[in-house]
């Protein structure tokens, strides 16, 4: 086995999703198989946080193996210029999310809790940043 044989990419989710699709639910869990069926590697989204920045932006997705490699492969193609101070890397099927037609319903609790909008305070002209 040459040296090219042997090495796992990671290759970006917008190159790859085709082939995620059509591995079928094997590929969507994570399921095992051929260690190079890219297609069968699960999705992973990319948060990076910047150097001025206080919090972690999605900057993207990619297939990798495990964990591990998903690491290496996000550090490698997402913070090429050193513009990254820390990674997160999360499979995507651990990720939960409201849905568009939940929009109303879920956040409606929220609109009656006054207290919550500092719109009845009053504000010193002296306080910076607010």
């Amino acid at each position: 086995m040459s040296g090219s044989e042997g090495e796992r990419e990671a290759v970006p989710a917008r190159a790859a999703e085709p082939a995620h699709r059509a591995a079928g639910p094997a590929a969507e869990a994570g399921g095992g198989g051929a260690p190079g069926g890219r297609g069968e590697w699960p999705l992973y989204e990319v948060f990076v946080r910047g150097k001025r920045g206080l919090n972690h932006v999605h900057v993207g997705s990619l297939h990798a193996a495990d964990d591990a490699m998903a690491l290496t492969h996000a550090r490698d193609l997402y913070t090429r210029r050193n513009e990254g101070v820390s990674i997160w890397v999360v499979r995507s099927t651990h990720i939960a999310a409201s849905t568009r037609d939940e929009k109303d319903p879920f956040f409606a609790p929220s609109a009656d809790k006054v207290y919550r909008h500092p719109t009845f305070y009053d504000i010193p002209d002296d306080v910076p940043h607010i």
